[in-house]
């Protein structure tokens, strides 16, 4: 089997695993995402029947969309604000993908995925993901390695795993 076939199949597992719970819990998901462009929402809707259980995808690249579409504060994005990649930009997002759509649940995700645009404090594959949850948001930040593709899939692999984790906390 190549390559390109496992990561579909991870990928397409842990949909499989995601949409069962959000399934038996009648539970809808929303994404907001950055770094990943909607792959996430990509990934979730090549699963046929998704529409059951998926609501809303936002995909805000820009610091203005995710104010404008997601509720962000505008002072994360000051000088002395935390700035995109942070805590608190992907907490908010995860809790307005939900307000502003029909979701019960979401996952926000902001990092940098290169080549380009790291720092010292913010190298090339940080990454925060949040996920609310019943109303409840939290978030962890990664550090990923290898090229832009790979900090993407292992972004959008981490924020399914994590949210099938809270799904599966509550059980």
């Amino acid at each position: 089997m190549d390559k390109g076939n496992l990561v579909e199949n991870s990928v397409s597992s842990l949909v499989d695993a995601l949409a069962q719970r959000l399934i038996t819990k009648q539970w809808m998901a929303a994404t907001a995402e950055s770094c990943t462009g909607g792959g996430i929402a990509a990934a979730l809707t090549d699963l046929v029947g998704s529409s059951a259980w998926f609501d809303a995808g936002f995909i805000t690249y820009s610091n203005a969309a995710k104010q404008r579409m997601l509720g962000v504060s505008p002072e994360h994005f000051h000088e002395s604000g935390p700035g995109a990649v942070s805590e608190a930009v992907v907490l908010e997002m995860s809790l307005g993908a939900v307000a502003r759509s029909g979701a019960d649940v979401s996952m926000a995700v902001s990092g940098v995925a290169g080549p380009g645009g790291g720092s010292a404090e913010k190298p090339v594959g940080t990454v925060w993901i949040a996920w609310c949850v019943e109303g409840k948001a939290d978030a962890e930040c990664f550090l990923f390695g290898g090229d832009r593709a790979q900090i993407r899939y292992a972004t959008i692999c981490a924020a399914l795993q994590g949210l099938v984790n809270r799904v599966d906390a509550l059980a």
